[in-house]
């Protein structure tokens, strides 16, 4: 077998044209470089140079040797290269977005991102919006899609949360009922947003724990007592059970199937409503902060596009 290192001595003195220069640049003897050359020759069974005063010159067996000898080489070379892209640091990125905002705004603002950031490490966190934006806060994510319900957003410019919050827009919740429910033919004779007290004797399904409160404070400034069938985690299977005429559902705009069997009305200001918002930390830097910058001005229009999707 031939040695693939006492090849790489061959082909720097066929470089170089004599031993002593060979030795020179690899580091050792003329001997040494003797040495190895005669050792491939005896492998090899044939004469790799010819020797004379002037240098050495290689034979057709050196030639042949040499050139595998280079093929060798760029086969190394090029493997290297690609191991060292393989174990290169990259920048890391970490999302956290919620379920029906990751489902709905997400995609859009990381179609042209990811495209133009190959080589980012990715990573996308499904999680609500009171464990992403400590995720943000604490360093474990570097960029949150949120909401928050009534009240102040979770971050103010000056304040202490460490966090800055950009407002995405509104999501209002919206009544989910079978297309023929007799409220959903009301509505198509008089569209007008309806008022808590016209559903009043209706079951309720909710998608959300959240919403569970946010309808109930709505409810009590009506002066309704709402019936509540089934508290849900999941808007998808909410709007089933509404499909299935177990209730009628109160489901944020973002989170409609928009399924062929369901109509979702508007109910009349001042209706519930989530607020949407991109979280990032006030103290990262570097590139996944530049990064997280970028992605959160994606994010920013991306409700602008369902909207312009919506009315198209």
């Amino acid at each position: 077998m031939i040695d693939v290192q006492r090849l790489a001595v061959l082909r720097e003195v066929a470089r170089c044209g004599s031993f002593n220069q060979a030795a020179t640049a690899l580091r050792c003897t003329p001997s040494a470089v003797s040495q190895q050359i005669a050792a491939l020759e005896r492998g090899l069974g044939a004469p790799a140079v010819e020797r004379s005063t002037r240098g050495v010159t290689l034979t057709e067996a050196g030639r042949l040797l040499v050139e595998a000898a280079d093929a060798i080489a760029a086969e190394l070379a090029d493997t290297e290269q690609r191991i060292g892209k393989l174990t290169a640091e990259r920048t890391a990125l970490v999302v956290a977005a919620f379920v029906s905002g990751g489902r709905r705004l997400l995609p859009g603002a990381l179609g042209g991102f990811v495209a133009d950031h190959p080589d980012v490490e990715l990573t996308i966190l499904e999680a609500e919006p009171e464990e992403s934006l400590p995720a943000v806060r604490e360093g474990r994510a570097d960029l949150a899609l949120a909401y928050h319900l009534d009240g102040p957003p979770p971050a103010r410019p000056g304040d202490r949360s460490g966090l800055d919050w950009s407002p995405l827009g509104e999501d209002p919740l919206r009544v989910v009922l079978p297309r023929h429910h007799p409220v959903a033919a009301g509505y198509r004779l008089r569209p007008e947003p309806l008022h808590l007290a016209e559903l009043a004797d209706q079951r309720w399904i909710l998608g959300c724990r959240k919403s569970a409160g946010q309808l109930a404070r709505h409810a009590a400034l009506a002066g309704v007592d709402l019936r509540i069938s089934c508290t849900a985690t999941d808007y998808e299977f909410a709007q089933s059970l509404v499909r299935a005429g177990v209730g009628i559902a109160l489901i944020p705009e973002i989170g409609l199937t928009g399924h062929p069997d369901l109509v979702a009305l508007p109910l009349a200001e001042p209706g519930p409503r989530r607020h949407l918002g991109v979280a990032l930390s006030r103290r990262r830097r570097g590139p996944a902060a530049r990064l997280a910058e970028e992605l959160a001005a994606r994010l920013a229009a991306e409700p602008e596009a369902l909207a312009e999707e919506a009315e198209a």
